[in-house]
């Protein structure tokens, strides 16, 4: 029952939200902290989160902050859901594959969501350039650098592109950890289970004077802490 009532709860809210998005899109409304963009994204997790049971829960607030790059662990639907109650002014980069999803698709690009195309470099590169313009204008920018999810909590190898786009924007990177919500849905499984979901935001890696030439050490200062995190706080073991 919980299932269908959130996937109910997806589609209502998609609905209703997508053309509110779309209409401040035409209007030319600005994105900004507590814009409609923001607002519509927040209310669409939220709704997710309070129907199928999560509670979030935020650890480590003061490490938020406006134009910064937040690299997360991936190992739910949920965890998205999870930091898009709590982080404010944000977008994502996901995979191009959801523009395609009717409705939806149209809401998240509306909403500001960037699309990246994975196996198209030239067009990967531009997602990230468009991504960095949005974080020198102060948004924050979320990225799964795992790429899809995970079947368990062990922090798995990074992907380059998210610490590209950090130093090109010249943007901190707050490391991510989400906890929780694997039981809440897996990524083999379509049940839902209310669970307590635990945001952690880390210490920031600061990239101020770092280049391009750097973005490996930046890449593993970050995977080092949210594995220490995750190995420190909920016992999970280091995957390498």
């Amino acid at each position: 029952m919980r299932t269908a009532l959130t996937l109910l709860t997806a589609f209502t809210m998609t609905v209703l939200l997508t053309p509110v998005a779309v209409l401040a899109g035409l209007l030319g409304v600005r994105e900004r902290r507590g814009s409609i963009h923001e607002r519509c994204m927040r209310l669409w997790a939220t709704a997710m989160n309070r129907v199928a049971g999560v509670r979030v829960h935020v650890h480590g607030r003061e490490h938020v902050r406006d134009g910064a790059v937040y690299v997360s662990n991936h190992v739910s639907w949920f965890d998205v859901f999870a930091i898009a109650e709590v982080l404010p002014r944000y977008t994502w980069i996901a995979k191009a594959e959801l523009r395609a999803l009717p409705i939806f698709g149209r809401g998240a690009a509306a909403a500001g969501i960037i699309f990246l195309e994975r196996d198209n470099r030239k067009r990967a590169f531009d997602s990230y350039e468009s991504a960095a313009q949005q974080v020198r204008r102060g948004r924050n920018v979320v990225v799964c650098p795992e790429g899809t999810r995970g079947r368990d909590y062990a922090l798995r190898p990074f992907k380059k592109g998210p610490f590209v786009l950090a130093i090109a924007a010249q943007a901190p990177v707050v490391p991510t950890i989400v906890y929780g919500a694997r039981e809440v849905m897996g990524k083999d499984s379509f049940r839902i289970r209310p669970n307590d979901v635990h945001v952690h935001f880390l210490e920031p890696v600061p990239t101020t004077g770092l280049t391009y030439e750097e973005r490996d050490r930046l890449m593993t200062a970050t995977w080092e802490r949210m594995a220490d995190a995750l190995e420190a706080t909920y016992g999970v073991p280091r995957s390498h």
